[in-house]
């Protein structure tokens, strides 16, 4: 899954070096947090939020697949 959001993400901004996937684990559920340049955050946004929904929609189904609770975090520094 981490391999998929930093394929997608990459392919979605200017900056592919600067883009980062990182797990965290609590309690059952698997958060994955996107890092990007800071001028790349809206590119992952969408417009209305269209392009991160998406990308949240299909890593949840993903983790359903696999029978885990996961969730998609934008992290803006």
């Amino acid at each position: 899954m981490n391999d998929f959001i930093e394929f997608v993400a990459k392919g979605l901004v200017d900056e592919p070096e600067s883009v980062e996937v990182s797990i965290r684990e609590r309690g059952g559920l698997t958060s994955f947090q996107l890092r990007v340049a800071e001028g790349d955050a809206g590119k992952i946004i969408g417009r209305r939020g269209a392009t991160i929904n998406a990308l949240r929609a299909l890593v949840q189904v993903g983790g359903a697949k696999s029978g885990r609770r996961v969730t998609l975090d934008l992290v803006e520094d």
